[in-house]
């Protein structure tokens, strides 16, 4: 790792301060959040809460996948984040977030199937497109096929069975959620169901990737990660497992899906003309904005669903960065959108994170790398949501998720990538 902070560092030799942050940034998440076990897998916090979540722990990791090409412990610190998850999963595929043993930690009060390794029970998409997701760009960047074991066969299987009872979650779901005095968005309506939903071909989620609830039960962009992790699956059933009934399932229920996305999740706008909408029900409804977590509207090409130039991804960025996306702000400090998940006007630096990502020049990346090194709030790192008009006032001062997106964007700014 050491070369990859060196040659980032000498690649923005005029902005000192962007390369001391991706140092504090892939020193803080490896030295402070990551949990070698006894049993060879990996334990990775979120930073402030002491547990697991599928999706966060994913994403943690994934800047170390560059250097992992070359060095066998990160390689294997990444291996063994696999198999951990890929262990919860088959646990319990409708959880989001786990305990490191059997310790009862967490939301256990939840009118749900709790179990003592679960520190929460909410049930979002991309808790189960992340770690297919990891174990394919592991093989992709290093070589590496271990992780593609029986546990890893059982826990695809698993997924796609859930994905296919949600298909149908009014009629055939097992899945149900109640939190008692707790905030609108912390809780499932109609005794923990979920607002009503049709067939549309879509997987049904109950949250969102920032753990709040769906206002409509098909949340889109996580469904066309549903569908690039599936592809996944596909390429690694025939190039890896040579087991074409996996591929043939995986594939068609894929195809299931995008067809569904293409045909329920399009909407008119009259300002922006034809643009994705954040949610839907199958019935008519859709809710039009974007939230800053991932996956997300803005997250669409960096997921692998379309290009960066698709012609409605366009149209729907240019929706998502306007006022007419309820969660975009503008304030004396910084524009660029937030979420319902923190305060009135909180700008996250994970969707900063993610417009650069996105964007289609070099400058607009440096704009926004500066940008978030500038709304740190002086202390080196990134933070959950900051204040638009006033970045001293932020939310979580130790957030792993976001300070490894910023490492990220510097890397691509500096033309190195995380394979695909």
């Amino acid at each position: 790792m050491a070369r990859l902070k060196a040659e980032i560092a000498d690649s923005v030799k005029n902005f000192p301060k962007l390369a001391e942050m991706f140092d504090t940034g892939l020193s803080n998440t490896l030295n402070t959040t990551i949990q070698q076990m006894e049993d060879g897998t990996t334990f990775v916090i979120t930073g402030d809460i002491p547990a697991m979540w599928l999706r966060d722990s994913a994403a943690q990791v994934r800047p170390y996948l560059v250097a992992a090409q070359e060095d066998t412990a990160l390689a294997d610190m990444i291996q063994g984040l696999v198999q951990r998850q890929m262990e919860f999963i088959l646990l319990d595929p409708y959880a989001n977030a786990f305990n490191a043993a059997p310790n009862g930690k967490g939301h256990q009060e939840d009118v749900t199937e709790m179990s003592p390794w679960l520190w929460e029970r909410k049930y979002e998409i991309d808790s189960l497109c992340y770690p297919l997701q990891l174990s394919y760009l592991l093989w992709k960047n290093t070589g590496r096929t271990a992780q593609f074991n029986e546990t890893f066969v059982q826990a695809a299987r698993t997924i796609m069975q859930l994905w296919r009872t949600e298909q149908h979650h009014e009629t055939a779901s097992p899945y149900s959620f109640e939190r008692n005095n707790c905030p609108s968005s912390d809780t499932l309506t109609r005794n923990g169901k979920g607002s009503e939903t049709a067939y549309t071909g879509m997987t049904w989620s109950g949250f969102r990737p920032s753990d709040d609830a769906c206002t409509y039960g098909y949340l889109v962009p996580a469904n066309m990660f549903a569908v690039v992790v599936l592809r996944y699956l596909c390429e690694i059933a025939v190039e890896v497992l040579s087991d074409s009934e996996l591929a043939k399932e995986a594939a068609v229920l894929a195809e299931e899906i995008d067809q569904g996305i293409q045909k329920h999740a399009l909407y008119e706008h009259p300002e922006f003309g034809t643009i994705y909408a954040y949610e839907t029900d199958g019935m008519g409804n859709y809710n039009l904005m974007d939230d800053a977590n991932v996956p997300s509207l803005m997250s669409i090409p960096y997921l692998g669903y379309t290009d960066a130039d698709d012609p409605i991804y366009q149209n729907t960025r240019r929706f998502i960065l306007s006022e007419s996306n309820p969660y975009f702000f503008k304030g004396e400090a910084a524009e660029g959108i937030g979420s319902p998940h923190t305060p009135h006007r909180y700008i996250w630096h994970i969707a900063l994170a993610l417009q650069g990502l996105t964007a289609s020049t070099k400058e607009e990346k440096e704009r926004i790398l500066l940008l978030m090194a500038s709304t740190d709030a002086g202390t080196g790192m990134m933070h959950e949501g900051f204040n638009a008009d006033n970045p001293e006032e932020y939310t979580r001062p130790w957030f792993s998720w976001a300070n490894m997106m910023f490492c990220e964007l510097l890397m691509d700014y500096c033309g190195v990538r995380v394979k695909r």
